[in-house]
């Protein structure tokens, strides 16, 4: 686990929750629980500073970090999909953008396209993408950012081909890879869940700290689907989609760790005395 992508889940799942800012010292104890030096979680504060999503604030001789308008806007997307706060049912339409962007321009156009891909889209063909997710206004945001709207052309419509939309899913996104990732969440955690559930069942004592390590990495883990599973509707996914189960297993397992989780937490974290 590197010490950047670890504050991402620490924000994402507790700092958020309770203010959203953080002194510093609380960053490092929490991290320290992981094995991660306060010199490396330093390092990665003040890089996640310089690229833009931590923001500081300093009171006396504390500094005191809190998530940047677009550091939050990507921590509540990431949340809609851990937690499928998503629409219930698809209405049909698709979501496709289109884009020319010059090679003297070509690091914009990367950035777009992993912009692009932890949203959910698909790639259909060169510098075509889709998704089954109405994401027209986050888009636009995102050109605009980048100066770039003039490249980028967006589109809502309904498929008409020949083939039928499941068959239009293969051909942008790997499924069975997907399936595989889950199967392979699903055989880590699965026996880390029944044993906690049968100590729970005997009333066997897990220290705060031991439920924050475990449900924190749960998390991290599983927060790495967003970068490979599109959040398809039920329409679009296979009769066998092993997503199903994981998500089952972490919603589970994320209960019996949750409160003693979030009670380690509150008794290391440390908020501003004040706000502005």
């Amino acid at each position: 686990m590197k010490p950047q992508s670890m504050l991402f889940t620490i924000y994402g799942e507790y700092v958020r929750r309770y203010g959203g800012e953080i002194w510093v010292g609380s960053l490092t104890r929490l991290l320290g629980e992981f094995g991660m030096s306060e010199q490396a979680v330093r390092v990665a504060i003040s890089r996640m500073v310089s690229q833009g999503w931590l923001k500081a604030r300093k009171i006396g001789n504390r500094s005191y970090y809190s998530m940047t308008a677009r550091g939050k806007k990507r921590l509540n997307e990431a949340a809609a999909r851990i937690y499928k706060d998503l629409p219930a049912k698809w209405d049909g339409k698709w979501c496709i953008i289109t884009y020319n962007i010059p090679e003297k321009r070509r690091g914009i156009r990367d950035q777009l396209r992993k912009e692009l891909g932890w949203m959910g889209f698909g790639m259909l063909a060169n510098s075509v993408w889709i998704s089954p997710h109405d994401l027209v206004e986050r888009v636009k945001e995102i050109a605009e950012n980048y100066e770039i709207t003039d490249c980028v052309e967006i589109f809502t419509a309904d498929y008409k081909g020949i083939d039928d939309p499941q068959q239009l899913v293969e051909k942008c996104w790997n499924l069975d890879e997907i399936n595989q990732a889950y199967a392979g969440f699903i055989e880590r955690y699965q026996p880390q869940y029944e044993e906690l559930r049968r100590q729970v069942e005997r009333c066997e004592p897990i220290s705060d700290s031991e439920c924050f390590v475990k449900k924190t990495e749960l998390v991290h883990e599983y927060r790495k689907f967003l970068f490979i599973d599109p959040s398809l509707p039920d329409e679009l996914l296979p009769d066998f989609w092993v997503g199903r189960d994981a998500d089952r297993l972490f919603r589970n397992y994320y209960a019996l760790l949750d409160p003693g989780a979030v009670r380690f937490f509150l008794s290391v974290f440390e908020s501003a005395p004040d706000k502005e």
